[in-house]
Parts: C-alpha cells; sequence; structure tokens
C-alpha cells in the first residue's frame, strides 16, 4: 500500500495536482513522502504489545489499535482540519480481516461520509501471487468479500506487474477480465476429488453471478499504467467535477483492446 501511495504522490506531483497522504497503520514503519496525519501519533503496535496488561501480539495488537482508533474518530476530524477539494489518500493496514470480519473500517468509511468525503476503496493484490487459479480464486473472492462488506466502490488493482517476467505478464492477462468458468476448466486435471470439484464450480458460479470484480494493471515504471488507475479513480469519486472531466481511456467497449496493447507492448519489451 506504501509504494502505491508512494507512486500516486509523485505522479499527481508531476501533474500538478495537490495531494495529501494519511497513515492509517499503526504498525508502519518508514515513509517515502510526507503524511499530513499519522496513526502512530494516536497509538502504535509496538506500545501495545510492550503494555504487560494487554498481552496482545502482532495481530492483536492492530486488531486492539484499529478498534481504539474507531472510538477516537475526532482525533482524524483534528488531523484533517477543514480541508476542500483535496484528493487524500488512506494508507490502511494489509490485514484482510479488518475489511471482512470486523467492523472497524467500515465505521471509518460511514464517518468519512458523514464528514462529505466522496470514498473510494482501492483493493492491492499482488500480480505474482495471481498468475495460478487457485491463487486467483482466494485473491477475487478476498476483494469480493471486502467490496460487500463496505459497501462502497472499489478498483481493484494488480500491483508490481513491472517485476513480471514476459510469460508471466502474458499469462496473467486472461486474469484481468475473469471468465469464471475457465477457470474450472484450468482445474479440473488439477481436482482429483469430485466433492473439490463441485465445491470450486461453486465458488467460480458466485463470483461470476456477481459479476463485480475485474483488475487494472498498475505498473509503476509505467506512467500510462498509473494514469488509467486514477482515472478510475477520479471517475468513481467524480473528483474535480466542476472542471472538464475526460473518461477514463479504459472504457467498457474497448476494454480489451486496451489491455490487449498494455501487455503486447510490455510483453515485447
Amino acid at each position: 500500500q506504501s509504494t502505491y501511495c508512494s507512486t500516486m504522490v509523485q505522479h499527481c506531483e508531476a501533474l500538478g495536482r495537490a495531494v495529501q497522504v494519511v497513515n492509517l497503520d499503526p504498525a508502519a514503519e518508514l515513509f517515502s513522502y510526507p503524511v499530513m496525519a499519522d496513526i502512530r501519533e494516536l497509538i502504535e503496535v509496538d506500545d501495545v504489545m510492550e503494555d504487560d496488561s494487554l498481552r496482545f501480539g502482532p495481530n492483536g495488537g492492530l486488531v486492539f489499535c484499529m478498534e481504539y482508533f474507531a472510538n477516537n474518530f475526532n482525533w482524524l476530524e483534528e488531523s484533517l482540519g477543514h480541508v476542500e477539494d483535496d484528493y487524500i489518500l488512506f494508507d490502511c493496514p494489509g490485514q484482510i480481516e479488518l475489511y471482512t470480519h470486523l467492523p472497524v473500517m467500515k465505521q471509518l468509511v460511514e464517518q468519512l461520509q458523514q464528514w462529505e468525503f466522496r470514498v473510494c476503496g482501492v483493493f492491492l493484490v499482488d500480480s505474482q501471487f495471481m498468475v495460478e487459479s487457485f491463487k486467483f480464486i482466494s485473491g477475487i473472492l478476498a476483494a469480493l468479500s471486502a467490496m460487500i462488506s463496505l459497501e462502497i466502490p472499489q478498483i481493484n488493482i494488480m500491483t508490481k506487474m513491472d517485476l513480471l517476467s514476459k510469460k508471466a505478464k502474458k499469462e496473467i492477462e486472461k486474469y484481468l477480465d475473469p471468465d469464471m468458468y475457465s477457470m474450472i476448466e484450468d482445474s479440473t486435471n488439477i481436482l482429483k476429488s469430485k466433492m473439490f470439484k463441485k465445491l470450486t464450480k461453486s465458488i467460480c458460479g458466485l463470483i461470476d453471478d456477481y459479476g463485480m470484480v475485474r483488475f487494472l494493471p498498475f505498473d509503476r515504471s509505467d506512467e500510462e499504467s498509473i494514469n488509467i488507475v486514477l482515472q478510475h479513480i477520479d471517475l468513481t469519486i467524480q473528483y474535480g467535477e466542476d472542471l472538464e472531466f475526460k473518461e477514463p481511456k479504459e472504457c467498457e467497449e474497448d476494454k480489451s483492446a486496451l489491455v490487449d496493447e498494455y501487455f503486447q507492448d510490455h510483453v515485447n519489451e
């Protein structure tokens, strides 16, 4: 998440566009960009873990910190001040349970909306993790679960595309706009148990029925890739709605053409 924030900050600065970052990860260490507010000023995971009366481990300490934060949203309100038309990135913890099982991030979203923020979730998945069907199904379920839990528009992104080999870039193309029933066929030879085949078919059918999860490639070395992601987010939150707005280059009708062009350019490098 911090790498994504750093890349977006640099990209926006190059465009002459104001952007602010708020760190909401109480276990964060170093940043390559300035932050306008840092949750560690309120509470830190290390302090919680070192407290003899609490005796939490890393995960329990993080949950405690985020629940403490949820009870002290006034700190965030004071830290944000009276911002107007600012584009703010909230750098959040990566533990998936905060978005699927616990109410704290949902409470944060609701609080921001009460403060009249337009909120868009950016769900990041490591592309190196998503090059196999089973791992992809796991990742797409996590993304779908977060979308349903938070109930906000969500942009799903495959990160670290610049680290993939040429072969992997070509292979991962099919996962950007997935055909879940093809996934079932791909896994048929791997699954020996009829029970697991039936379960996989049910899961793929569930994902396909919702039809909500699509991924954008994010290559931090490619300005066009970064700009496509930013345009989708801008459209979602209607950022700068009073200005003449450009539709994202990756519209539904030409999405496959753009994806093909992206991979053709990078696979041939």
